[in-house]
């Protein structure tokens, strides 16, 4: 049981530095793994620091959330032909066209990738929402978005656990669901507004939840990853 909630578990390495991340994963003891990679380790040390982290040991989750015109975010997924990435992220708001054109760019440069198409930013509630131009609820956001980038052959999404029944109800168990916005009994929410806890996001159909400060600021991290192993089995 234990193996299955640690193949589900995603660290969100979300440190300002190289040495600083690299010591922090040679400290987890292969407690998890999945590590997600976003643009500020990417944008300051490049695909080379993507490899360097694989090169432990671990799978990556390279989180960038493309979204641009077609041509270009296929180009993006392209340029890392070779690169170890298990999963990547780009924006659902960029379309149906950008999404197959990606998907496309994917099949011919690493099959075994998924791409994860993000629906609504768990920051974001329906006041912000509002605010961009977007009515209604962001469950329904959510909803729209999720059923246009199955549709266009993305193998996943990333979305808040408060859609995850609705998103399974309405597109199966197929897609992949990866969903950050958890926090463990008792951590503190900061600045997510759509949250849940491990076990209630498994539960709800989630295939992946990401995990960032409550590991990265625990005075012992391998003991905050087995206890949220632990809830995650609960």
């Amino acid at each position: 049981m234990e193996s299955k909630a640690k193949e589900k578990l995603i660290l969100a390495l979300d440190l300002p530095e190289r040495g600083e991340a690299v010591a922090f994963l040679k400290g987890l003891d292969n407690k998890l793994d999945w590590v997600k990679v976003g643009l500020q380790l990417f944008v300051r040390y490049g695909p080379d620091f993507v490899r360097e982290v694989a090169d432990m040991g671990y799978s990556i989750f390279l989180d960038l959330k493309l979204h641009d015109i077609p041509n270009t975010v296929a180009s993006a997924v392209k340029s890392l032909r070779g690169y170890p990435v298990g999963m990547l992220t780009l924006h659902a708001s960029g379309g149906s066209e950008m999404l197959q054109w990606a998907n496309a760019a994917r099949e011919e440069i690493n099959p075994k990738m998924h791409l994860l198409a993000v629906t609504v930013l768990t920051s974001m509630n329906d006041v912000q929402l509002n605010e961009v131009g977007v009515s209604g609820k962001a469950e329904e956001q959510v909803l729209r978005l999720g059923k246009m980038a199955v549709a266009s052959g993305i193998q996943g999404l990333v979305c808040s656990p408060q859609e995850l029944v609705v998103l399974r109800n309405a597109l199966g168990t197929r897609p992949l669901m990866v969903t950050p916005g958890i926090r463990p009994l008792g951590a503190d929410t900061n600045e997510q507004k759509r949250i849940t806890t491990p076990s209630d996001a498994v539960r709800m159909g989630a295939s992946h939840i990401v995990v960032g400060r409550p590991i990265l600021k625990s005075e012992n991290p391998q003991k905050t990853i087995e206890a949220i192993l632990a809830e995650m089995n609960c």
